[in-house]
């Protein structure tokens, strides 16, 4: 499969909505992931990326301004010994503790589905990262609607081991702006990584449609110590 520039991606396309990228550096030494979010309407711009814990949290730039909560404030990355769950929902917690009780990724994901956003039908797009004994790998997935069926659900997983230096796969919600959005098509787009985790961000964050973006994270992992870094950047401060 050809090797995209995520950059490229981002750039001709002015609304993919939440997307996650998850990869591995340049010289192999950091598993990588990035996780965006935009907005087309006031209450889905109404956001910021805050810490919580090890991983973050969405909240309200402006409380008295939030109208619905329901689909917008959730966890999106949370961390689970050797995992680091990314999601664009709530279903993050959903992973975190099937998990704790003995699922799989897959398996966990198996009691939720697309978002209830009619006629949308927003997928739900997640990723984990596994680091052992100085092993990575990841998986990704993605429940959307059937064509845009209510009562139809398709449901696909992608598994990455020992993912390729310089590499990474990136997923988004929605093919590119419309009404109704239609939903991401196909296997992750192949995607190259490099650089450092600030100039990886800058590119990022740069290349995502002005008005519509709202804030990014970033997180690069040594895959030998488990240490991470993390860049946060919201367009609302």
């Amino acid at each position: 499969m050809k090797i995209l520039s995520l950059e490229e991606e981002l750039k001709n396309n002015a609304y993919p909505g939440r997307g996650i990228v998850i990869g591995r550096s340049e010289d192999g030494r950091k598993a990588v992931t990035a996780y965006f979010i935009m907005g087309r309407s006031s209450n889905s711009r109404n956001r910021v990326f805050a810490a919580e814990g090890e991983g973050i949290q969405t909240e309200a730039f402006d409380p008295s301004k939030l109208e619905d909560p329901s689909l917008i404030i959730y966890a999106p990355v949370r961390v689970l010994g050797g995992k680091t769950i990314v999601t664009n929902g709530d279903q993050t917690d959903t992973i975190y503790d099937g998990l704790q009780k003995g699922l799989t990724f897959e398996q966990s994901l198996r009691s939720r589905e697309f978002e209830p956003d009619a006629p949308n039908y927003t997928p739900r797009i997640s990723g984990i990262m596994q680091i052992t004994d100085g092993k990575y790998s990841y998986a990704m997935s993605i429940l959307k609607s059937d064509n845009g069926k209510p009562d139809s659900c398709s449901r696909y997983t992608f598994s990455y081991e020992n993912p390729a230096a310089g590499e990474g796969c990136f997923i988004h919600t929605y093919m590119h702006d419309g009404d109704p959005l239609p939903s991401f098509e196909g296997e992750p787009k192949r995607v190259g990584i490099s650089g450092k985790i600030d100039e990886f961000t800058e590119r990022v964050w740069e290349s995502l449609n002005g008005e519509n973006k709202v804030s990014l994270f970033v997180r690069y992992i040594d895959i030998a110590s488990g240490n991470y870094e993390t860049r946060i950047v919201n367009k609302n401060h």
